[in-house]
């Protein structure tokens, strides 16, 4: 299994408020529409000095299914919706080894 884990900054137009009702509400729409995810969690920070306002897991079943998910239609939405929303974005490509 493959596990995206995304880091995003809030653009600086919007509230720490704003921003945790968007990843929350309204982003996490464009998730449920991509094809061959698996699983979706947001963790949004706690405070407005985070150094990212939030941490996004996107699970795939490997990398073809990754790339295939952001070619597509859906893809490209969610990308333009989080550069519409996100000042900074990283992203990390993991592979989970061990769970509790």
């Amino acid at each position: 299994m493959l596990k995206v884990v995304s880091l995003l900054k809030r653009a600086e137009n919007i509230s720490h408020e704003e921003f945790a009702k968007w990843v929350v509400e309204e982003h996490i729409e464009f998730a449920r529409k991509l094809p061959g995810l698996r699983k979706y969690t947001v963790s949004v920070s706690n405070g407005e000095d985070a150094p990212y306002d939030s941490v996004n897991e996107l699970y795939f079943d490997d990398e073809d299914a990754r790339v295939a998910a952001f070619a597509s239609e859906h893809g490209k939405a969610a990308a333009a919706d989080a550069a519409a929303h996100t000042a900074q974005r990283v992203h990390l490509l993991t592979t989970e080894h061990a769970q509790l």
